[in-house]
């Protein structure tokens, strides 16, 4: 995933004065509803800050393209978008990298999540990298979780719950799991039940939505054949205490997609 640029956000539509107005956005949530920032890679870090401030979110994961490790980000990006989301009291629970592949990743991985101020760390790896990953992020007291993932026509390492869990059985309670409704969907897999069987190493969610299995395109939540109400029910039963990160990866404008989102999200937390 990269990065796209667009045009200079140049209004608000009068429509999102009914988000501030809107019960179920302002209320308390037993469940932590946040926003995974590829959401908004259309638009700039500050134009993205309006956005999350107008829908009330405090909490969110980086994952951006232009932040992951194959954009081979500078540290100076960190530092300024840190800024930035301290003066909006945005607090980055996550960092996404994406593959890491090797040592040097890794540490990469590692300083910019601090530079963020992130807890977690998502992203995926295979092998003796996975070990690794283990060992650092227990003495840097940061955890980690595993991405499944869809591709089309690729068997992908982390497709199903029973990947994710596989790959775990050997590693320390630093590793987890950070589930992807969408993917699992796509992937053929039930999201709920994947929900259920990840709970013991669960760190995060990617609440996401799609059309169809065997495909990636997304659609607004509820909408799709991902379960969207049984995984929140699921979650609910758990007790979930992790951030659950609203992801709609779609091109152009989706700041009225996104009230909808963040809307059905927080009707079922």
């Amino acid at each position: 995933m990269q990065m796209t640029t667009r045009r200079s956000f140049i209004k608000l539509a009068a429509a999102r004065g009914v988000v501030a107005a809107n019960a179920p956005l302002m209320a308390l949530s037993p469940l932590d509803i946040g926003v995974g920032t590829y959401s908004y890679h259309n638009l700039s870090i500050d134009e993205m800050i309006v956005q999350l401030n107008r829908l009330h979110v405090k909490q969110i994961e980086m994952s951006r393209g232009e932040f992951m490790l194959l954009s081979h980000p500078k540290d100076e990006l960190f530092r300024g978008t840190r800024v930035k989301l301290d003066r909006a009291g945005i607090r980055c629970i996550s960092y996404y990298s994406a593959t890491i592949k090797d040592d040097q990743d890794l540490e990469n991985t590692i300083r910019f999540a601090k530079l963020l101020g992130c807890s977690n760390i998502t992203g995926d790896a295979t092998g003796d990298v996975l070990k690794r990953i283990d060992q650092r992020l227990t003495q840097e007291r940061l955890t980690f979780g595993i991405h499944n993932h869809f591709f089309p026509n690729t068997r992908f390492a982390y497709e199903s719950p029973e990947d994710v869990l596989n790959a775990l059985a050997p590693l320390s309670k630093t590793m987890g799991a950070t589930a992807d409704t969408g993917h699992f969907a796509s992937c053929g897999y039930d999201p709920a039940d994947a929900i259920r069987k990840l709970a013991p190493r669960l760190r995060m969610v990617h609440l996401k939505d799609v059309r169809a299995k065997g495909g990636e395109v997304n659609v607004l939540l509820g909408r799709g054949v991902a379960g969207i109400p049984q995984v929140m029910r699921q979650l609910r039963r758990q007790n979930f205490p992790g951030l659950i990160a609203l992801e709609y990866e779609k091109e152009g404008d989706v700041d009225d997609d996104m009230v909808q989102e963040i809307v059905f999200a927080r009707n079922l937390a």
